[in-house]
């Protein structure tokens, strides 16, 4: 399971033309899974994004959860962060989870962020064809990998 996760000013989810999540302040969250994923797998990653320290502090050190600055998640799910390019130009996607089981998957992650105290939960609709808007504050973006968090 992969995480690209972005701080944000606001984000915003729009299916045609019509906004389905939005948030201030707090993550832009862009959840893939592959083949293999379980829940074990989006339950760490969930309690670890709820803890994630990547708000600045009164020293502007960054040192705050999105719990304790009181922020939102809107979560987008994207089947193409498994894209594999390494043959050819175009991308193979045959490491990602077949659509039924991913957004099983992904409803639970986000039920899993509630669980681990995040009050505001923002998503997209599974599937469609969504554009995102967004203003990066910081810059700041974090990768989230499974597959090599959860190495033992």
């Amino acid at each position: 399971m992969r995480l690209v996760i972005q701080r944000v000013k606001y984000a915003s989810v729009s299916v045609d033309g019509i906004i389905t999540g939005r948030i201030d302040d707090g993550f832009l969250v862009l959840f893939g899974a592959k083949e293999g994923d379980k829940e074990k797998e989006a339950s760490h990653l969930a309690k670890k994004l709820a803890g994630l320290r990547i708000f600045e502090d009164e020293n502007q050190k960054m040192n705050l959860s999105l719990k304790e600055v009181g922020a939102a998640v809107l979560s987008v799910s994207q089947f193409t962060l498994y894209g594999d390019c390494k043959k050819g130009n175009r991308p193979s996607f045959i490491k990602a989870m077949r659509p039924d089981e991913a957004k099983r998957l992904y409803e639970f992650f986000n039920e899993q962020l509630k669980a681990n105290g995040i009050e505001r939960v923002e998503t997209g609709i599974f599937g469609a064809d969504m554009k995102v808007e967004l203003l990066n504050d910081g810059p700041v973006t974090i990768i989230m990998d499974s597959e090599e968090m959860m190495k033992d």
